[in-house]
């Protein structure tokens, strides 16, 4: 297998990578999978499991299932912008402008102590899911937007033989 780099002159992108087709499906995937999971169970179980919770559990249940959800609209948000770039709906350049006004970060969940302790189980994991794949997706979106545009590098014997080409009165093929 061949060097990547001296096949194309430039370094090699972990950042793009990440975002490309056959890798970022897998994400998108788990993405979207936790969204509907926790449409799901914030629609049924959780509805009744918080419907039994002492008054203290019920007021951290009501936080954290709204920081979640804000925090999968947000991650799914960007996923949708990254696939729309990916199927060539929209420009890089469009996307990242876009991606700016999503908040990645923020909405800080206590994943320790007495009301953390006290929410349903299947809640708990849908956060650190969602924390998780917050995490992911902040490290994509950061090695992306430090991602320079690739600088030409000029090929000199490609200009030795336009030089050439010149002097002879004809364009190099």
């Amino acid at each position: 297998m061949a060097d990547e780099r001296t096949e194309t002159n430039q370094p090699i992108v972990f950042a793009r990578r990440l975002v490309a087709p056959e890798v970022f499906r897998g994400l998108f995937r788990e993405g979207m999978t936790l969204v509907e999971e926790t449409a799901t169970y914030l629609d049924g179980d959780g509805r009744t499991e918080s419907r039994s919770l002492p008054r203290s559990a019920s007021l951290g249940y009501a936080t954290e299932s709204m920081r979640l959800t804000t925090r999968l609209m947000q991650l799914a948000s960007w996923l949708l912008l990254q696939r729309a770039v990916n199927d060539g709906e929209m420009p890089p350049e469009q996307a990242s402008l876009e991606k700016a006004k999503i908040k990645l970060g923020g909405l800080a969940t206590a994943t320790e102590g007495p009301s953390w302790d006290e929410l349903p189980e299947q809640l708990r994991s849908l956060i650190l899911r969602s924390l998780s794949l917050r995490e992911r997706i902040r490290m994509i979106d950061r090695a992306d937007a430090s991602v320079e545009p690739p600088v030409s590098v000029e090929n000199p014997v490609a200009r030795q033989i336009d030089q050439i080409a010149q002097a002879f009165g004809g364009a190099a093929k």
